[in-house]
């Protein structure tokens, strides 16, 4: 099973006050990926990065607190999907690329 996970944290960043917060986004995705690829597809994962718990969440929460890296930040498979408005479109295509498809209707 793929796993997209959003980093970020409760606090809005300042450029970000007019959009979804971290966790409002990772809730977002995870029911536009159930409509589009089915429940069990895939699942979406928040990490707030200043409780970073694994080696790859501390790395990466490193990199958003020395501001290489905007917030809300997905990642999948290792690799950065979106950053600060991440698009669906993007997120859709990494998932496909890796083999993951829409049920037949």
């Amino acid at each position: 099973m793929v796993e997209v996970t959003v980093y970020g944290t409760e606090q809005l960043c300042a450029s970000c006050v007019n959009l979804p917060s971290a966790r409002e986004t990772a809730e977002w995705l995870k029911a536009a990926l159930a409509r589009k690829y089915g429940e069990d597809a895939c699942t979406v994962r928040y990490c707030d990065f200043q409780q970073a718990q694994t080696e790859q969440d501390k790395y990466w929460a490193e990199r958003i607190v020395k501001e290489e890296l905007w917030y809300p930040l997905v990642v999948i498979s290792g690799e950065i999907v979106g950053e600060g408005n991440p698009r669906l479109k993007d997120i859709y295509r990494k998932l496909e690329s890796i083999g993951l498809q829409a049920p037949e209707v």
